[in-house]
């Protein structure tokens, strides 16, 4: 007969052996970020070189007054993404005056990449790449090589509030590979290129790119103040456009993407130019521009073009007969107050489409006058006329 103390052996053997295969919980660390627990000031003509050096290990970086060296690019292209839920994207701070050495190369000057990414600039903060030093009249087309001067490249979830830039050499932001970028009061200063020979000095081009909203920017530049070269779900408002070619769809086409799709410009003020609305389709090439809309644009003294609508741009506006590759389809033109905006040499508006290629298009108190008609429209849709 089993004793006491063995039939109490028995069950502790018992309990140990179906205890035993039971692991211990395995203990995960946390995540350490005190490797970006750092705010960082850089500065002078090595700030450049250490911010980018350093742009994975600052939770905060502050560029106060960096003095670029010539033929290099201010570049944070490698900054930490925001991967946790826990963790929110410190921001990258402009100081002072940001300036650039002087050289002739393509660039860009600066070019900022990540996810959840903020840049900021403070008060009284200023890019300043001093572009009339490469200035010469021929812009992007020849003469001294001059370089871009912003790639918001691949940026997802990220934002861009009260940069003040001036005097770009050529191109000023461009937009590329973005999901998810919001722009806020951004100034693009290049007045001083009227009478300096600046050219090409495209405020926002924009190309490859999703849900970009740019809201309260304004831009003096010598060409268009917005180009949409493909892209879907973006978004100008409240922005006012200066002594350039307005606000552009295209040149679409010729490209590896050729779609534009679901653009929106509203509320938004166009004067001093040389366009105000202009739609881009290149002769000859396939692609497709759909769902843009025009609403609540104020023009005022327009030299050219008030409203420019062609499917045969060639390497310049109306060059040759129109194509129906790229169709423009499902256009809203809408509210439109440009009354003696066009100077009398000017078209108040321009519409050249391909047989069949201009479809679907609501247009609504459009007043645009001052100029001539154009006796060259072609396939104009019933909702409006050239006149």
């Amino acid at each position: 007969m089993p004793t006491i103390f063995g039939s109490v052996l028995l069950v502790a053997l018992a309990a140990g052996a179906l205890a035993s295969p039971v692991a211990e919980p395995a203990i995960t660390e946390a995540p350490s970020l005190a490797k970006r627990a750092t705010s960082c000031t850089f500065s002078g003509s090595t700030g450049a070189s250490k911010a980018s050096a350093s742009q994975k290990s600052c939770s905060t970086i502050i560029l106060s007054s960096v003095a670029v060296p010539s033929g290099t690019t201010l570049d944070l292209s490698d900054l930490e993404d925001d991967t946790t839920a826990s963790f929110i994207q410190s921001p990258v701070i402009f100081e002072g005056e940001t300036t650039w050495g002087y050289e002739e190369w393509d660039g860009p000057l600066l070019q900022i990449s990540g996810s959840s990414i903020t840049v900021k600039g403070a008060s009284g903060a200023k890019l300043n790449p001093d572009g009339a030093r490469w200035w010469d009249g021929e812009g992007s087309n020849g003469g001294k090589t001059k370089p871009k001067f912003f790639y918001a490249h691949d940026l997802t979830s990220s934002t861009i509030t009260d940069l003040y830039i001036e005097n770009t050499p050529v191109q000023a932001v461009s937009i590329n590979g973005c999901d998810g970028l919001t722009i806020t009061d951004m100034t693009i200063n290049n007045e001083a290129g009227d009478d300096e020979g600046g050219h090409n000095t495209d405020g926002f081009d924009i190309g490859s790119s999703t849900n970009v909203v740019i809201t309260g920017a304004t831009v003096y530049n010598q060409d268009d103040c917005v180009a949409v070269n493909s892209g879907t779900d973006i978004t100008f408002s409240g922005g006012v456009c200066s002594g350039g070619h307005g606000l552009s769809i295209g040149s679409v086409g010729g490209r590896s993407d050729n779609t534009v799709e679901t653009v929106t410009f509203k509320d938004s003020e166009v004067k001093d130019s040389v366009n105000g609305i202009r739609i881009k389709a290149s002769a000859g090439d396939i692609g497709e521009i759909t769902g843009v809309t025009y609403s609540g644009i104020t023009l005022s003294s327009i030299s050219k073009y008030g409203i420019l609508i062609e499917q045969n741009y060639d390497g310049g506006d109306l060059k040759g007969d129109p194509t129906s590759g790229i169709p423009i389809t499902d256009l809203t033109v809408e509210n439109i107050s440009g009354a003696d905006a066009v100077a009398s040499s000017g078209y108040d508006v321009v519409i050249v489409c391909g047989s069949g290629a201009c479809s679907n298009w609501t247009w609504s108190d459009v007043d645009v006058t001052g100029g001539s008609k154009y006796s060259g429209c072609e396939n104009v849709p019933s909702v409006t006329s050239c006149s």
